[in-house]
């Protein structure tokens, strides 16, 4: 990229490389000592940054450590879109199983969950967010029965959670397919 001036500028510059150092610092930490054992120095001195520059972008460690360990699991990406209630929930399942099952996002999970104290986390804010879409376009193009959020919760993203945190060596590749199945099994049945 060319700037007015016409001195060439690196694509996201300065802080796109801060932000990916921070992120790939927290990630390596936390799979070596545990996000128990995490400080911003420790994070600013793996990363090559000042700690001053992860205060001044993040305010705090537990907002950092939220925000990491959330990331890569973009609130406004794609969500499967098949037409088909048990395809979409059968694909977004298996997301959050592959993507919270590595133990570096399990343990990011695990992090954010403790960091949230009373409070909802972000992860479960966000996957909230994405189960109510789902919803909501399924029930505008079925007639059939829909499945609410909190079930949505309940019977797909509640047990996912609870294998990464308390139960990683159950957490399988049919572990989604069972609780979507679950799940539908538990609606009514349509006229």
């Amino acid at each position: 990229m060319t700037t007015a001036e016409g001195v060439a500028r690196r694509e996201g510059g300065r802080s796109a490389l801060v932000l990916a150092a921070v992120r790939s610092a927290v990630t390596e930490l936390t799979a070596e000592r545990g996000a128990a054992q995490l400080t911003v120095p420790a994070i600013a001195e793996r990363a090559n940054v000042s700690a001053s520059s992860i205060y001044r972008r993040w305010g705090d460690l537990p907002t950092l450590l939220a925000e990491v360990a959330t990331y890569r699991l973009d609130p406004d990406r794609p969500l499967p879109d098949t037409g088909d209630l048990r395809s979409d929930l059968l694909g977004w399942a298996r997301e959050l199983v592959e993507h919270l099952g590595r133990p570096s996002n399990a343990a990011m999970l695990r992090a954010g969950a403790a960091l949230a104290g009373d409070g909802e986390s972000d992860c479960l804010r966000n996957r909230r967010a994405e189960a109510t879409r789902l919803v909501e376009r399924v029930a505008a193009a079925s007639s059939g029965p829909v499945p609410d959020v909190p079930e949505v919760i309940d019977h797909v993203v509640a047990p996912i959670v609870y294998r990464v945190i308390f139960d990683p060596g159950s957490l399988d590749d049919a572990v989604a397919e069972r609780l979507v199945d679950g799940l539908l099994a538990a609606l009514p049945a349509g006229d």
